[in-house]
């Protein structure tokens, strides 16, 4: 349940217009609803104040169900990170209402926002194409939560005459999400140009020696920029929600 439907149900009982029974029937599943497979999580969204997430990978096309029909009877927005073609499909024929965007293998139950949230804004970065789909992950979750998200791609090390071109625009974000595999170099580079926050993600894009991405996370935590903040290996939901966090911040 999120911060906006709680205080709809709190005015309308103000107002009469509903029962405390039915406001307690609305609440009785807080903080969590038990489906034997899993605990949901029912709490988080007024808690921490993002959209509510399922992790895909690991779980049953079933279960994906049994937890999204749970959610969206209290959320408006939830949203499934790294779920593949095949998972989708299947959801898509038992909620009809779920969005896939292959992009960044995101499932969306709910209506995107029309207009940002926050009066904040955050440039996605991407060193090269290849590193596209974990920094759509990053952007569209970014936009479900209401963000306003730039994205920004191909300009890696390899033509930093690409970044340096961009450099203006770059410096106008309020935090810089920076997703890179190979050398994870450019995070390192964006951190000593720019005030905003960089918050860099190591992908597992590249040849035998970048070890699935071990070689740029490294890279990324050994910055000689200070203040990089390094999340995991193609977590771009983790790298949204660090973002989120940050801009919060602003918002007390």
């Amino acid at each position: 349940m999120d911060k906006d439907r709680v205080i709809k149900l709190l005015e309308k009982l103000s107002k009469g217009k509903i029962s405390t029974d039915q406001v307690y029937a609305e609440l009785q599943d807080l903080p969590f609803k038990d489906l034997g497979f899993a605990r949901i999580d029912t709490h988080r969204a007024m808690r921490q104040g993002l959209p509510e997430v399922i992790y895909c990978p690991g779980k049953t096309a079933k279960q994906i169900i049994d937890i999204a029909k749970t959610l969206t009877k209290k959320h408006k927005i939830i949203v499934g990170t790294k779920c593949n073609n095949e998972i989708a499909a299947t959801v898509k024929k038992a909620m009809d209402k779920a969005k896939y965007y292959p992009e960044g293998k995101i499932l969306l139950w709910g209506e995107m926002p029309k207009k940002a949230k926050f009066d904040f804004a955050v440039t996605v970065v991407t060193a090269g194409t290849a590193d596209l789909p974990v920094a759509e992950e990053a952007s569209l979750y970014l936009q479900a939560a209401g963000v306003l998200v730039k994205r920004l791609n191909d300009v890696g090390i390899a033509g930093l005459h690409r970044l340096v071109d961009e450099l203006p625009n770059l410096r106008k974000a309020d935090v810089n999400i920076v997703v890179a595999g190979m050398d994870g170099a450019l995070p390192g580079v964006m951190g000593g140009l720019v005030s905003a926050p960089v918050i860099a993600v190591p992908t597992s894009v590249g040849y035998g020696a970048s070890f699935a991405g071990i070689a740029p996370l490294l890279t990324m935590l050994n910055s000689c920029a200070a203040g990089v903040t390094v999340v995991n290996i193609d977590n771009g939901f983790g790298a949204a929600v660090a973002a989120l966090r940050i801009m919060q911040l602003g918002t007390k």
